[in-house]
């Protein structure tokens, strides 16, 4: 018998926060139609791999901010190190030698990098990458992996989305789309837009493993045609390798991107790339300036501490390898889980094993958000607030064993929803895609 959670406060909150915060949250991915209408806590605190909501609920969380936190939540040496910084102060008017001591720690583990900036969040240090493309390059076209769901909250990318109302046609015309490891497909836009193009931007893996050869002919493609080959490694750093995937995979991109993990969930980006041209941003060269990046708080103090403090455990704790082997542990888990109650083709986990992703299909096994709503609805009411299954260094065998035992229960109600209809089952209104145009997608505007 399922414990009913009750939700008062959460739904107390909910009505409030709309009326002060445009979609009632800071980032999309958290919004209320990401979670099942009835089932959308507001959470209090965390500690490791769980969290507590305002109702007091208890959970085991996957997703972990959006991938930020990959040590686990209130990771003590990390907000040791931040507490620390912090009492000596977060901000001056020149720099402080922390921002050194980071940047040196940082390239120290990404040795394909010689130059970094830091920053606050991803979006600035990769639009601050495109900008820095054109600038060497002199042209206006990019290449964004269409595969690939994100990449900044700029112009240059949203305008290449569902969601590009406020954006100028011009500009939504510079960005074309390649395919994830189809060398055809980026070929296809040079030959197109010969001499146009000035880079390629990618996330170095996602849900599919990463073509060697691909990757290998890319780079040589970028080269000969002259455009800037470029990393966001905002998921990938930190949980695939501490040097990101380039380190892992002997990839040696003209310019990266860093965050998330990178502090733990402490606002933290990182641009970095080879000192040719990154020094275009500096002040000793005697070539056209590139305002690259300047930030108020992109060198805050205390997380930069926090950033060091992240760095210090990869070296010194196997953060890697125990999030490969407890997120292989939680696959392998939920593929039993599938086989099991028959939903080979229904229900499906992917990705790598420290960054996995759940999939859910209909009767007519095609994707499904009313049964991606099923799915997280009843993993909540078990205490397990799984939007994906991102796992992080705080989720032990006892952790992950909960965790498939939840699956175990919640894929029960799935078959049942197949064989018998999900209105069933289903409680309030399904999720919804971030990338829609309209709020409500069925309804009818031409009326």
């Amino acid at each position: 018998m399922v414990h009913r959670k009750q939700f008062h406060q959460s739904q107390t909150l909910r009505k409030r926060i709309h009326q002060l915060i445009p979609g009632g949250s800071h980032t999309y991915a958290k919004g209320d139609d990401q979670y099942p209408e009835f089932q959308a806590p507001y959470i209090a605190r965390g500690k490791g791999a769980n969290v507590w909501d305002v109702d007091g609920n208890e959970y085991i969380e996957y997703g972990m901010g959006l991938r930020a936190v990959s040590l686990g939540h209130a990771y003590e040496p990390v907000i040791e190190a931040a507490y620390r910084q912090m009492k000596l102060g977060s901000n001056y008017s020149r720099p402080a030698k922390i921002e050194l001591d980071t940047a040196e720690a940082f390239l120290e583990l990404v040795p394909g990098a010689e130059m970094v900036k830091f920053a606050k969040n991803g979006s600035d240090c990769t639009t601050a990458a495109i900008k820095l493309a054109r600038a060497v390059t002199g042209r206006d076209m990019i290449a964004i992996c269409g595969d690939h769901p994100f990449f900044s909250i700029d112009d240059w990318f949203m305008g290449a989305t569902a969601i590009n109302a406020g954006i100028p046609q011009s500009t939504i015309d510079l960005t074309l789309k390649f395919k994830f490891n189809d060398i055809e497909s980026v070929q296809g836009l040079f030959e197109k837009y010969p001499g146009e193009i000035a880079c390629i931007i990618m996330e170095p893996e996602k849900y599919e493993p990463l073509d060697m050869k691909f990757v290998e002919d890319l780079q040589v493609l970028c080269k000969k045609e002259g455009s800037l080959f470029i990393l966001d490694e905002m998921i990938t750093g930190f949980r695939w390798h501490s040097g990101g995937a380039q380190t892992l995979y002997n990839i040696q991109p003209d310019l990266s991107t860093f965050g998330k993990a990178m502090g733990n969930g402490f606002a933290i980006a990182a641009l970095a790339g080879k000192r040719e041209f990154m020094e275009l941003g500096g002040l000793y060269h005697d070539k056209e300036r590139v305002f690259l990046l300047s930030t108020t708080h992109g060198a805050e103090n205390h997380a930069l501490a926090a950033a060091m403090a992240v760095m210090k455990t990869y070296r010194e704790q196997p953060v890697i390898c125990q999030m490969k082997t407890e997120g292989e542990r939680l696959r392998k888990g939920m593929k039993e889980a599938i086989t099991r109650h028959q939903l080979n083709g229904y229900v499906g986990i992917h990705g790598h094993p420290s960054c996995l992703v759940f999939s859910t299909k209909d009767q007519d096994k095609k994707p499904s958000q009313p049964y991606r709503t099923l799915f997280m609805q009843e993993c909540i009411k078990r205490g397990l607030l799984a939007p994906n299954l991102v796992i992080s260094y705080a989720h032990k065998s006892a952790e992950v064993a909960r965790t498939i035992a939840i699956i175990n229960e919640v894929l029960v109600i799935y078959r049942r929803a197949l064989e018998e209809g999900i209105h069933t089952y289903l409680e309030g209104r399904s999720v919804q895609p971030v990338y829609r145009k309209w709020n409500h997608e069925q309804s009818n505007r031409t009326k």
